[in-house]
């Protein structure tokens, strides 16, 4: 379960807080895939179920907070990938890490693995937090960059964010995916970034 999307109460036993600042360690698989005979990048997110109670219907990567039994947090990745979404550990090929990424609301410190699934999967969708699982070409996500005026809790505010279509990505997911796209441009990541997308 993505346990990073709401603050716990307590942590479970073995989970440490990572570092002074007092935020919570959790992963999250960034998915890439090559689309068709012209081989274009896409990323695959998931969209939280619209009952939730925090984040509901929100878009993001599958994750969640490092259990006491992962050996480490790509560990984490891949375990919560396969839960949330039925991606199997062995059809993933893990290209390198992003750097942290905070939620700023929650406490949590996000670390992003990359990595590379084959085309045409079938996902499993976990019943209880994911509602949909999103396909989104990375020419189009990069396209849809903009600011857009939100409102959450009764505070507007300005924020940077991606729209593909109807779907409004923001917060901790836009800020992986802004590190995404610029590791790529910068030729990181192997075959994807020279997909010229």
């Amino acid at each position: 379960m993505s346990a990073f999307t709401w603050p716990p109460e307590s942590l479970p036993d073995g989970i440490q807080r990572s570092g002074a600042t007092d935020e919570i360690a959790a992963a999250v698989l960034v998915p890439l895939f090559l689309q068709g005979e012209t081989e274009e990048p896409h990323l695959v997110l998931t969209r939280r179920r619209a009952d939730l109670r925090r984040h509901a219907g929100e878009i993001s990567f599958p994750g969640g907070r490092r259990d006491a039994g992962d050996a480490d947090l790509r560990e984490t990745a891949l375990r919560e990938a396969e839960e949330e979404i039925g991606l199997e550990r062995t059809r993933v090929s893990l290209l390198g890490e992003l750097p942290p990424t905070s939620t700023l609301a929650t406490k949590y410190v996000i670390h992003p693995f990359v990595g590379t699934i084959p085309a045409g999967l079938a996902w499993r969708l976990s019943p209880r937090e994911v509602d949909a699982v999103l396909e989104l070409p990375l020419r189009a996500i990069s396209a849809g960059r903009t600011r857009t005026q939100m409102e959450r809790r009764g505070f507007t505010f300005e924020t940077d964010a991606y729209v593909v279509e109807e779907h409004l990505i923001w917060g901790a997911t836009a800020r992986i995916i802004e590190n995404l796209l610029e590791r790529l441009r910068e030729g990181h990541f192997g075959g994807i970034a020279s997909k010229g997308w």
